[in-house]
């Protein structure tokens, strides 16, 4: 079905304000906050009822974690600029911001796969306790969550001229849904660096 068929995909509902796609955003996103909502929860109460509970940055490598850091909120400020760059129609600037945006999250997995080489070269594996269980469950989780914002992005990178031809405002709306995932995502890494590097 084409999109001219199916209503509020590029104007706003009269009931809520909001596109069909921005309302279907912010659902998943709510399920989302669940997901992660119940492992830090199980965080807390496995810490919480623990005799000893290892410190994260006398195991975890601190320097990584903290560029893993900056490279994420970095690929946020391009995300923005990416969209900002749409919406003016600068299409130079839009194929720029967001392909280091996707190089960005390229980089941050990388990162994280020579952190998780560490781990593995110095035997410290989910079963060795359970805060490296969490640990790799926790930040497995939110990698994947980077690996499929990289996929949507690289996607709307390759298939904007086709986007153009039909419809520049389905594009701008699902760049902007695009990007809001990617915030949630850069966000979630917020909590994860001080709880599991830092406490």
């Amino acid at each position: 079905m084409s999109a001219e068929l199916i209503p509020y995909i590029t104007e706003a509902r009269p009931d809520t304000g909001l596109t069909n796609g921005k309302i279907g955003i912010w659902c998943f996103l709510a399920s989302e906050v669940m997901l992660f909502g119940a492992f830090f929860a199980s965080y807390i109460v496995l810490r919480t009822s623990a005799a000893e509970w290892p410190h994260g940055s006398s195991i975890l490598n601190v320097p990584m974690a903290t560029l893993n850091t900056v490279v994420l909120i970095t690929s946020s400020v391009t995300m923005v600029m990416a969209w900002a760059s749409l919406m003016r129609n600068d299409m130079g600037k839009y194929r720029l911001f967001l392909g280091t945006t996707v190089a960005l999250g390229f980089c941050f997995c990388i990162i994280k796969y020579f952190e998780y080489s560490a781990k593995f070269e110095h035997n410290l594996l989910p079963h060795t306790h359970n805060f490296i269980a969490l640990y790799f469950i926790m930040t497995g989780l939110h990698a994947a969550h980077v690996i499929g914002g990289m996929i949507t992005n690289a996607y709307f990178l390759v298939a904007a001229p086709s986007y153009l031809e039909h419809d520049r405002d389905l594009l701008i709306n699902r760049v902007e849904n695009s990007g809001l995932f990617w915030h949630f995502v850069d966000l979630v890494w917020i909590f994860l660096f001080p709880i599991l590097y830092l406490l």
